[in-house]
């Protein structure tokens, strides 16, 4: 380090010289506007910390309508591992002129601000570390074409961020190599505004105590978004039929997979082993998902809560003639068309419930991206051994994303195809009938279409009918089909993904569920070492809920339900699952900002609970 960029230089006046070094432990907002480009410099300073061997995860706040408006990316380094939200910024880079006061002005003291040169932004405040840098010179610096030199900007603040952070240049130029490896040019180009920011931050007295340390944490790991990795889950359980209509945030999930497909599954006459096909709206998405269902194939379709609300007439069709079909709903904040790019747990209740009369669904949760690998995958399993539609819900945070992961795990399970009787069967039984239940466990045989055989055919209802799928309107046939299908569901509870749980004996217990789980990790730290307050925590992978949720509460005077909407939609479920005895214990905790959860919220939250009760 050059001596003018010593932290303070011991001068207790600036804003970092009263301050110890913070090492591997920050969180940098960049604010820009949207549509200007940065998100590729955003990825670039992200992978190169990442590359470095610190933990590291990147969240987006992007608008929903138009170009033109604020964007913030927020990146977090953690030597801990800690990938929650942290709602203090240690580190601004103010890029846009309408939100750079306000942006200044919620910073806490002691905050370092790298800001475009013509903004003034140093007389704003006294207790922060400013750094004005003119970014339009050193983008004019590197191309002289004005449209270039716009998205060249951005790539100028992460080479300033480098050396203001001790992130190490060649590193930088690894991660701009990586993010333009087709566009040799362009990589050029960015790696020479890199240097100038760089070269620039040279000059500008060190004033913070932020710095990036290299470590060996992230060796052996990827980086990749929750939307791509379900993607790949659909691809290596065999999916063949994926139907969809554009919503956000789910669309770069049927982006990604298509792409995969065409990659894996054509061969070399070109000709697809799978359809894809967007459909007019998502009724018709699910429709053509239950009809491909119905006739053999592994059959998705994805979604958000406005499109999953149109699917609700033939969710309750797959329930009832019971048919696989796997819907992967990403969510976002409603009701109507709600925030499409703020996140939320608030499709919990509709899902699970989807359609009319008596209808329940089975819902998986996934947490990390690893997961929505492996349960994105495990879905197609329990569609066709359940015979019924299963929802994965994950969100915006988990779906768009980056997380830092440990490579998934390769399949080594055969595909599980269910209760299918072949021709041979057949030949063997005589016969079969659709609706009957002669294992006890709910679940009915059936056949696939085009089986060679005469008594391989049956009629799918939706409407009244018996075991052998004749029209009925019989009430005792009713009745019998719909005890049967409650017993479906209570042998899914042994089927579904069991919860995590890490149960050390405290009286204290929380349940979570989703990417909430990164802020109770993190929040159950602070409420140990701050306040003193063991806790045991049980994170929940599917509904309807295994017997060891029962268990896990009834271990615990008070249990805090952890869940990122405001109705406590999971705590609902769990109440009515649970009886009054034991929903007696269950405490929601149901925060709803359009913000992924953060840690800060939940300490204190459960901390004032805990004092107060």
């Amino acid at each position: 380090m050059s001596e003018s960029m010593a932290a303070g230089d011991g001068d207790p006046s600036s804003p970092g010289g009263a301050r110890a070094a913070v090492v591997n432990d920050l969180s940098i907002q960049v604010a820009t506007v949207n549509g200007s480009g940065s998100q590729s410099a955003n990825t670039v300073l992200l992978r190169a910390i990442f590359q470095m061997g610190v933990p590291v995860s990147g969240k987006n706040l992007f608008p929903s309508n138009i170009a033109g408006l604020p964007t913030w990316y927020t990146l977090r380094a953690s030597a801990r591992g800690y990938v929650a939200r942290k709602p203090e910024v240690d580190v601004l880079v103010a890029m846009n002129p309408e939100t750079a006061r306000e942006d200044v002005a919620g910073l806490a003291a002691g905050a370092a601000v790298v800001y475009d040169e013509p903004l003034g932004l140093s007389s704003l405040r006294t207790d922060l570390a400013f750094y004005p840098v003119p970014f339009d010179r050193l983008a004019g610096q590197v191309s002289s074409d004005a449209r270039v030199k716009k998205l060249l900007r951005n790539m100028a603040y992460v080479g300033v961020l480098a050396r203001l952070l001790e992130i190490e240049l060649p590193e930088v130029e690894r991660a701009i190599a990586r993010q333009f490896a087709k566009k040799a040019k362009a990589a050029e180009l960015n790696v020479a505004a890199a240097r100038a920011g760089f070269e620039h931050a040279g000059q500008l007295r060190k004033q913070d105590p932020f710095t990036i340390r290299r470590l060996d944490l992230t060796r052996g790991k990827l980086i990749v978004d929750g939307n791509a990795a379900c993607a790949l889950g659909a691809l290596f359980a065999g999916v063949t039929v994926v139907t969809w209509y554009p919503i956000t945030p789910s669309s770069s999930l049927v982006e990604s997979l298509t792409r995969y497909l065409q990659r894996t599954r054509v061969g070399e006459d070109g000709r697809a082993t799978f359809a894809v096909v967007q459909a007019e709206d998502e009724l018709a998405a699910m429709g053509m998902v239950i009809g491909a269902g119905w006739a053999g194939a592994r059959a998705m379709t994805a979604t958000s809560g406005p499109g999953l609300s149109l699917m609700a007439e033939f969710a309750g069709l797959g329930y009832f003639a019971e048919v696989p079909a796997v819907v992967f709903d990403v969510q976002r904040v409603g009701p109507s068309t709600g925030l499409p790019t703020r996140t939320s747990q608030g499709d919990v209740l509709s899902a699970a419930l989807l359609s009319h009369g008596d209808t329940q669904h089975v819902l998986l949760l996934p947490a990390a991206v690893e997961e929505c690998f492996t349960l994105g995958a495990q879905a197609f399993d329990l569609a066709e051994r359940l015979q019924t539609p299963v929802f994965v819900l994950t969100d915006l945070d988990l779906g768009m994303n980056v997380w830092m992961s440990d490579p998934f795990p390769y399949p080594e399970r055969p595909l599980d195809r269910g209760k299918v009787l072949s021709k041979e069967d057949l030949e063997r039984l005589g016969g079969f009938a659709r609706y009957r239940d002669v294992d006890g466990d709910g679940i009915a045989w059936r056949t696939l279409p085009g089986t060679d055989h005469p008594k391989a055919a049956y009629f799918t209802r939706g409407t009244g009918h018996d075991d052998e799928a004749r029209y009925s309107e019989r009430a005792e046939d009713w009745e019998r089909n719909l005890l049967r299908l409650r017993r479906k569901l209570d042998t899914a509870r042994g089927l579904v993904p069991p919860p995590v749980t890490d149960d050390r004996g405290a009286e204290v217990g929380i349940i979570a569920y989703g990417s909430s789980h990164h802020a109770v990790v993190e929040a159950r730290d602070q409420l140990a070492e701050e306040r003193g307050l063991a806790t045991d925590y049980q994170r929940l992978r599917a509904y309807p809920f295994p017997e060891e949720v029962r268990a896990f509460v009834a271990r615990h005077a008070r249990v805090y339900v952890v869940e990122q909407n405001r109705d406590a939609q999971l705590a609902t479920l769990l109440r009515g699952d649970l009886g009054p005895e034991l929903a007696a214990r269950v405490r929601p905790l149901a925060r709803i900002t359009g913000l992924p959860l953060d840690a800060r919220t939940l300490t204190g939250a459960i901390g004032a609970a805990e004092e107060g009760r």
